[in-house]
């Protein structure tokens, strides 16, 4: 469903409703309202100057043959055509930096709340959208607004000044000629109308195309050790190069496209406008007109021709913009489960002590089939507990539920004797850490991921966390120290060292409740001992989770429950579980065991 609503919307219409709910966005550029009026004014004024030029400019021929009208010398004339000509050059300045203002810092405010709104939304909500499409409304999408803010709109109402003051100037000066000009607008207008519906079908199509294409290059560089691995370099650059292609084609097609139309309204503007020359000329011969009076006429024939012929980028780019803004307001719109006043909150500390109860749970993306069922589990504050069983049992599904990632269906989550959703979301999750199988770092340095654990922690907190998760033996060996930039995902870190800046990282913020899920079943035997040492000192008078494949790792916790299907089947500690003939668990650990002996 959220796919379908991110679908990329070239073949927008621009209708009243769309309209109306695309000034929804000028709310954002009302803090600097004045810079608008004053581009708006400038604009104005800019383009009024502009359209005086053919005027004085036939003039001044009439001036030259000694039929002037207006009274002033060549001279006099040719001072108004530089002050004209200053004039313009000023305004436009004063125009473009004042849209500049309007539309730098209005889209800076639309970025912010909409990557606001995005941070906010549930888990839920990335689970059924692309990353790729989020990221393309904060970039692209935003781009095209601005885009609209400070240059289309512009030339909109510039090419819609110069119509009205053209057609009217021609209208008084030249009624005739003004006619035969105005039986083009039709043409031009049905023209527009038929070209710009192909136009917009094939560009939609470009950028379907061009998004496939982006699509192989971030899969084939995300996965770029499976490729290597398989040796498919020569497979993916043939994928890719069909892609392109198939992009090549479709452009050709649309340039094409665009070249007929801008081919078919050049030769009718220009056939027009010589049709006026030849026309005018002979008025003159008859003493009709005047020679500047028809060398104005040609003048804003030109102006206005390259007016209409502009329109129709003019109309595709604000209909884009008009897409862009529905989309942009869409996630707007959107309910997030934080707001910002919640971070204003102050911090409490739990006690630890959490009790699951009757807990039934499905997956809102599949409601037919039930994940958890009848689960209850409780765990006193400072104890170690195990969750065991097959992959699909739904042991990582229980800690997430307890993190409030989803919401229950039935049955009641407490801590501390409080129900989570009752308790502040923000000081729920601030009293748990994570521990993951599978570390995901940021793309800075070591410090700056141990320290998003508490990002007010000072250096030597920071050093304390590294030593306590064993992390200095490999941190002093980096050049860089604490400097050290770990790349994309902690790609330059083994898996040991990933997981001992994770462990880190969960030892700087202090929980009450520490999740370990699998969080050494990925290492080898050397690393899994210095981080299991680093996970018992972390694990030290916490409530801790433990998900684990490894049985080895889990002999001494308080109690383990066995998960089969959703549905707890066995509880006990490791030694009474083992005396249990017949149980998962036993068959299990003997598994495990009997392999390793």
């Amino acid at each position: 469903m959220a796919r379908k609503r991110f679908e990329n919307v070239d073949n927008t219409k621009i209708t009243r409703a769309n309209l109306r709910n695309t000034l929804k966005i000028f709310s954002y550029i009302r803090p600097h309202l004045i810079h608008f009026v004053v581009g708006m004014l400038v604009l104005v004024l800019g383009q009024f100057a502009f359209m005086a030029v053919p005027g004085v400019c036939g003039e001044m021929v009439n001036v030259a043959v000694e039929k002037g009208e207006w009274g002033f010398t060549i001279n006099q004339l040719g001072m108004m055509l530089m002050v004209l000509v200053i004039s313009q050059a000023i305004f436009s300045y004063i125009r473009t930096t004042t849209f500049a203002v309007v539309s730098e810092k209005g889209m800076s405010n639309v970025r912010q709340d909409l990557y606001h709104r995005l941070i906010m939304q549930p888990v839920t909500f990335f689970e059924s959208s692309r990353v790729g499409e989020l990221s393309s409304r904060i970039t692209t999408d935003v781009e095209q607004l601005q885009s609209a803010l400070s240059i289309t709109l512009a030339e909109f109402i510039r090419q819609i000044i110069t119509l009205i003051v053209g057609v009217g100037i021609l209208a008084y000066l030249t009624p005739k000629l003004a006619f035969i000009m105005l039986l083009t607008f039709p043409v031009v207008i049905i023209a527009a109308m038929f070209f710009g519906k192909h136009i917009r079908k094939l560009s939609k199509n470009r950028q379907e195309q061009l998004a496939k294409t982006n699509t192989i290059v971030e899969e084939s560089f995300t996965n770029f050790s499976i490729v290597k691995a398989f040796t498919n370099e020569l497979f993916e650059s043939k994928r890719y190069r069909d892609s392109v292609d198939n992009v090549v084609d479709i452009s050709l097609k649309f340039a094409r496209t665009r070249g007929l139309f801008f081919a078919f309204i050049i030769s009718l503007i220009f056939g027009c406008i010589l049709f006026i020359l030849w026309k005018g000329a002979v008025m003159v011969q008859a003493g009709e007109m005047e020679a500047g009076s028809l060398l104005s006429f040609v003048l804003y024939t030109m102006v206005i021709g390259g007016a209409i012929a502009g329109f129709g980028n003019l109309y595709t780019a604000l209909a884009g913009a008009i897409g862009a803004t529905e989309r942009v307001q869409e996630l707007l719109r959107q309910d997030g489960e934080l707001n910002l006043n919640s971070f204003d909150e102050k911090f409490e500390a739990l006690d630890g002590n959490v009790v699951f109860e009757n807990v039934e749970f499905s997956y809102p993306s599949r409601p037919d089939l039930q994940v958890l069922k009848d689960i209850d589990i409780s765990i006193d504050s400072g104890e170690k507990v195990a969750l065991v069983g097959q992959s699909g049992s739904g042991k990582s599904t229980i800690v997430q539920l307890l993190m409030r990632f989803y919401e229950i269906d039935g049955g009641s989550i407490r801590i501390d004797g409080k129900n989570i959703s009752d308790e502040s979301l923000i000081n729920l999750r601030k009293n748990i850490a994570i521990v993951p199988q599978d570390v995901l770092l940021f793309g800075g340095t070591i410090r700056e991921n141990i320290a998003y654990g508490n990002i007010n922690a000072s250096q030597a907190e920071i050093e304390l966390a590294a030593e306590q998760s064993n992390c200095t033996e490999f941190i002093n060996q980096f050049p860089e120290g604490y400097d050290s930039i770990v790349g994309e995902r902690g790609i330059k870190l083994s898996g040991g060292q990933k997981q001992r800046i994770a462990i880190a990282r969960a030892i700087l913020k202090n929980p009450t409740i520490l999740i370990l899920d699998e969080a050494t079943s990925s290492l080898d035997a050397e690393s899994e001992k210095v981080v299991q040492e680093a996970l018992d000192r972390l694990m030290e008078n916490r409530t801790s989770i433990i998900i684990a494949h490894r049985l080895a790792t889990i002999k001494e916790v308080d109690r383990i429950y066995v998960l089969e299907h959703g549905r707890i089947i066995e509880k006990g500690r490791h030694d009474q579980l083992m005396q249990q003939e017949g149980g998962l668990y036993k068959h299990l650990a003997d598994l495990q065991f009997n392999t390793i002996d």
